[in-house]
């Protein structure tokens, strides 16, 4: 377990709670960027998806550190954290879990008892999604959605809170299959890792990964999902929906506003 700061209790007024969150993020970066040189871009985006309680998608080559990035954050957080490595032979009960059959020692009958799967924690890490078959992929449907599980016949409700942060290397083709568009469809963000600029990779080669401490808790679960319903209860103003609806239509070849590139070069819009 990490070490920890001093959280404050839940604040109780939404003016106070605001900052809180403002406090929150601030600490987090610093302690991400602990372990995390430079990327403040992917790192700003990954905090979006989790206080917005959503998924991300981070698309990168291999040696960006997207699975530190992760790991980090489930330490500073926390949180429990669990990471799959998708292959070709992965199977779905690899991911939900499944129901074995063992000996009751009191009554000496069979019976069967359901063993989680690592899904089952608030952090999953999804190295390498698209190396294994849709089938496989999608076993993290119905939890991304619902943070629920169904196997054996038994649904079974994850930990909240639950997010899902997956990574896809974009140059190698082989032996890889696309995200079919209801697992495209669960992710909140797509998240472009690039190369790092020069000064970070020069403080990269400098880095001593023996140096490195353990990261300090600055946020509880329960503090995290006080957070994020909050983010839930800010007002959006009529102008930024009708600006929102507006780029959504845009982007539909079909509707009639629609700019020119858009009817020529796109089949589907968004959604």
């Amino acid at each position: 377990m990490p070490d920890s700061v001093s959280k404050d209790p839940l604040p109780t007024s939404d003016g106070d709670a605001l900052r809180s969150l403002a406090e929150s993020r601030n600490r987090l970066l610093e302690q991400i960027h602990r372990r995390i040189v430079g990327q403040a871009h992917v790192i700003d985006l990954l905090l979006t998806c989790l206080f917005a309680r959503g998924h991300g998608l981070f698309v990168g080559v291999p040696g960006l550190a997207k699975t530190l990035l992760v790991s980090s954050l489930a330490e500073a957080l926390e949180l429990s954290f669990s990471r799959i490595q998708f292959t070709p032979d992965l199977m779905p009960a690899d991911i939900t879990g499944s129901d074995v059959l063992e000996d009751d020692a009191d009554t000496g009958r069979r019976q069967f008892r359901f063993v989680a799967g690592p899904v089952f924690c608030n952090l999953l890490l999804a190295d390498e999604i698209n190396r294994t078959p849709p089938k496989t992929q999608a076993a993290l449907l119905q939890s991304m959605q619902e943070s629920r599980v169904t196997a054996g016949g038994k649904t079974h409700r994850l930990p909240p809170p639950f997010h899902v942060f997956a990574t896809q290397n974009p140059i190698e083709q082989e032996g890889t299959y696309a995200l079919p568009e209801a697992q495209l469809d669960r992710f909140m963000l797509q998240i472009l890792v690039d190369y790092p600029d020069l000064e970070s990779e020069r403080r990269i080669i400098a880095y001593d990964p023996s140096e490195d401490a353990p990261l300090v808790s600055v946020l509880s679960p329960a503090q995290l999902i006080a957070h994020q319903e909050l983010v839930r209860r800010i007002p959006v103003p009529g102008g930024v929906v009708d600006h929102v609806v507006a780029l959504l239509r845009a982007s539909r070849p079909g509707d009639g506003g629609a700019p020119t590139a858009v009817r020529e070069l796109v089949r589907w819009g968004a959604g």
